[in-house]
């Protein structure tokens, strides 16, 4: 079975990167937050998912 080229997902998951719009987006709809939010939880709490998630209450 081929790969989906139209999904994308970060190729490390325990990192949220902010520097690809198409990562952000993933990140958002993920997270259920706005990009101004996301920022703020990176920017508060690191890059590490686990982190942002516990920053969030998720």
């Amino acid at each position: 079975m081929s790969d989906d080229l139209k999904k994308k997902r970060p190729q490390d998951a325990s990192k949220i990167s902010l520097t690809e719009a198409w990562e952000v987006d993933y990140w958002c709809k993920e997270l259920g937050i706005t990009e101004t939010k996301l920022r703020e939880a990176v920017k508060a709490v690191g890059h590490t998912t686990a982190a942002v998630r516990k920053y969030l209450g998720k």
